[in-house]
């Protein structure tokens, strides 16, 4: 989260903080470019945030979110990242992440209005949930392109109604630019808007081979493409916020932060593989490298409290 922020009010999300300067349209949670630089030496994060605790302010959360994937502009490129073998990494961990301990960190965030419980559950079928657009809005996407790019996909390929449980990625190949600040100021974001369609709520991740500096950990990633492996961490960041803030009024803290904001560029626990990356989260039959997620008001290493973990027991 930008700490350059601005409150809406105007749009009915009273209280919630967001990025000041992208151009207008429906506001964003944006997922910072990486402060540190390459290598794991980072400070370990947050242990408890009870001086800026998260809390629930009245909005929906979305008990079993749906991933869609656009793959937009040129996915079959020979740059060793853009590629079909970089898509299977993005779809295996689609297809992984629901259940995971991991992702039932979730779980700890409710619709208090509703009772509406985040379930750990994540839904993902490859031969459906997928959509190419080969650059319909260029290579030079404004923000209004992002939401164009979703509506488009939406009618050709998913029958002109959104999916109310839907969490729409836009996910670009490395030769796109987002001019709102992709490489320079994140590596990614959310937000939600009404269409003819329906409540859209989606996302934009860029692939970080375009920037490894700004939007990677390390130059090696744990499946051998160091561009797509960060991404798969942008992307479960922007999953969890989108499944437990979908709409941006439901849980954040008083400086606009969500729960995936307030762990970022933390990973705990690792290990070394092989190829000389590092790993914190085997799912399947692959190893990632996934920032860590803000487990709410549960017992943690140093009792009860916001925690940065990678699952409910390890941090």
């Amino acid at each position: 989260m930008s700490l350059a922020v601005i409150v809406l009010a105007a749009l009915g999300l009273s209280g919630t903080a967001y990025s000041q300067d992208h151009e207008p349209g429906p506001p964003q949670v944006i997922h910072r470019v990486n402060p540190y630089g390459m290598g794991l030496s980072v400070p370990a994060g947050s242990t408890a945030s009870s001086s800026n605790p998260i809390s629930y302010h009245g909005g929906p959360v979305v008990t079993t979110p749906v991933i869609y994937l656009i793959w937009y502009g040129n996915w079959a490129q020979s740059n060793g990242s853009d590629t079909l073998s970089g898509q299977q990494i993005v779809r295996d961990f689609a297809a992984s992440i629901g259940n995971s301990p991991y992702f039932n960190l979730n779980t700890s965030y409710t619709n208090q209005s509703y009772n509406a419980v985040v379930s750990g559950g994540v839904s993902f079928t490859a031969s459906f949930n997928q959509y190419t657009d080969g650059y319909s809005r260029g290579s030079r996407l404004r923000d209004s392109d992002v939401q164009r790019i979703v509506i488009s996909a939406i009618t050709k390929q998913w029958g002109g109604h959104a999916d109310p449980n839907g969490v729409y990625f836009v996910l670009t190949s490395s030769d796109v630019s987002e001019q709102s600040g992709f490489c320079t100021r994140y590596c990614g974001w959310h937000t939600a808007a009404t269409s003819s369609l329906g409540r859209i709520r989606y996302s934009f991740v860029g692939n970080a081979n375009r920037c490894l500096n700004a939007c990677a950990i390390q130059s090696v990633g744990p499946n051998g493409n160091a561009g797509v492996d960060a991404m798969i961490s942008v992307v479960a960041h922007e999953l969890e916020e989108t499944t437990t803030d979908p709409d941006l009024n439901a849980w954040y803290d008083s400086s606009g932060a969500e729960n995936a904001d307030k762990c970022a560029w933390t990973f705990g626990h690792s290990q070394y593989l092989a190829n000389g990356a590092w790993a914190n989260l085997p799912l399947g039959t692959r190893n990632y490298l996934i920032q860590r997620n803000l487990d709410h008001n549960l017992s943690g290493p140093n009792g009860v409290g916001d925690y940065c973990m990678m699952d409910a027991t390890h941090n």
